[in-house]
């Protein structure tokens, strides 16, 4: 029992050094495998896997992987406009359509994309609590642009109100003086009167929903594209997928998968021998 006891508490020390070693951390996580493994966020709500985060840009007419980037950050938001203009770069083109899924919707990155010529096609993910507890979300609230007024569902006008800055964001504030004696205050609001802020650059977000909307098959081509290599490459790699540790070699393994799968693309597009041909010319 007394050595029961001494494993222990030998256990809980080496515990406590590890959540300190946690809490000391830059983004709080320490892999005891790989040292620049990290958290990446998955489909299942609430769970993650220790991995890399492969990002790749695929030419849609050939299915070609023009640009990859391999990174330790766990979610892809914000690497939209940094990959499209990789993409760029290796296709020498001055304009580039770009599809991404919710995951890379950011703002700024949008807005980005649009001053690189490239134009971007990515949905909104739906973050509003209003909206999942019932009421009304920010896009039952229509923008007027001529007034600078917001209409919501009861069809009065949000006004204008201040300016704020968040995390580097500047943001408008509308709200209406008519919330409290409205009809639907219940299923807008909880609080004193329905707010709605605007980013002072929405308008580029819009004009990107608005895209979307007038091409609906977006999505369905990303998926035919983008999909498809990386099944295609996680079938190769197995189940355990990399077999290399650090980010430095690990993005060299990537490399080298990303390299055999454009090969073998070439041989389907071009054949043996002009694929020879082309590499020696």
């Amino acid at each position: 029992m007394t050595e029961k006891i001494a494993r222990l508490r030998a256990q809980m020390r080496d515990l406590a050094a590890r959540e300190e070693e946690v809490r000391n951390a830059p983004d709080q996580q320490v892999s005891l495998t790989d040292p620049d493994a990290r958290a990446m966020t998955s489909a299942g709500r609430g769970t993650s896997i220790v991995g890399y985060n492969l990002q790749a840009a695929v030419d849609a007419e050939h299915h070609l992987i023009v640009a990859h980037e391999l990174l330790n950050i766990g979610n892809d938001r914000g690497q939209l406009s940094s990959m499209a203009a990789k993409a760029k770069a290796a296709m020498g083109v001055d304009t580039l359509d770009a599809i991404a899924d919710k995951g890379y919707f950011k703002g700024e990155d949008i807005r980005t994309c649009e001053g690189m010529g490239v134009t971007a096609f990515v949905p909104r993910p739906l973050t509003s609590g209003a909206k999942a507890k019932g009421r009304f979300g920010k896009p039952d609230f229509v923008y007027l642009e001529q007034e600078n007024v917001y209409r919501c569902p009861a069809g009065e006008d949000l006004i204008y109100r201040y300016t704020s800055v968040e995390d580097g964001l500047t943001l408008h504030s509308y709200w209406s003086s008519n919330c409290q004696t409205c009809a639907l205050h219940d299923q807008c609001t909880t609080g004193k009167e329905r707010r709605v802020r605007r980013w002072e650059h929405e308008a580029v977000v819009e004009a990107m929903e608005r895209r979307l909307d007038r091409t609906p098959e977006a999505m369905r081509i990303r998926r035919q594209t983008v999909e498809h290599p990386f099944g295609t490459l996680k079938a190769w790699m197995g189940s355990t997928h990399f077999q290399m540790k650090t980010l430095k070699n690990v993005r060299t393994e990537a490399s080298l998968h990303i390299l055999a799968y454009n090969f073998k693309r070439l041989v389907a597009i071009l054949g043996v021998r002009p694929m020879i041909a082309a590499i020696q010319t």
